[in-house]
């Protein structure tokens, strides 16, 4: 049974604790710094990836990928997961500058396919995943599509003729 101060229409990923409403109203945020495991999952990509060399993001890569990066900064986040701190992470993480009129239509068509469920706050929507295991396995198929076209890249680089 679902806790008096519990706010929703069943799930839990639909509930809203009393507590969560009155520390957005009040504008308190006594939570661990928003954004930890995204900056550290990247951090730890990049530097396996690249050690100490300064690595950039390219816009339209970003872009191409833009669903499955979302429903993925949303799966690393357990709060925080409005829009305008979505756009943020992709500005502070993947340096990429996308405006909103990119962002929440994506944001909008990821909860009418089933991915992403959007929960009205007081004075902004959240969005949390609605079907995990299929949004798990979305991404796993993309992170394979891009794994084996990067394994191409560098076999083309190690045995093509680039000269």
């Amino acid at each position: 049974m679902k806790s008096p101060t519990e706010i929703g229409t069943g799930t839990e990923s639909e509930s809203i604790s009393v507590e969560t409403l009155r520390e957005e109203l009040q504008g308190i945020d006594d939570s661990p710094e928003p954004g930890t495991a995204v900056s550290e999952t990247v951090s730890e990509v990049e530097t396996s990836l690249f050690g100490a060399e300064q690595f950039s993001y390219d816009e339209d890569h970003i872009k191409s990928s833009l669903d499955e990066l979302l429903v993925s900064l949303i799966a690393l986040r357990d709060s925080d997961t409005h829009g305008k701190q979505l756009l943020d992470d992709l500005a502070e993480e993947f340096d990429t500058m996308l405006s909103p009129g990119t962002v929440y239509p994506r944001l909008h068509e990821l909860c009418e396919s089933g991915l992403l469920d959007q929960r009205e706050l007081v004075k902004t929507k959240e969005y949390v995943l609605d079907d995990p295991e299929d949004t798990r396995s979305k991404v796993a198929a993309a992170a394979r599509q891009h794994l084996a076209l990067g394994m191409v890249f560098r076999a083309a680089l190690e045995e093509g003729d680039f000269e």
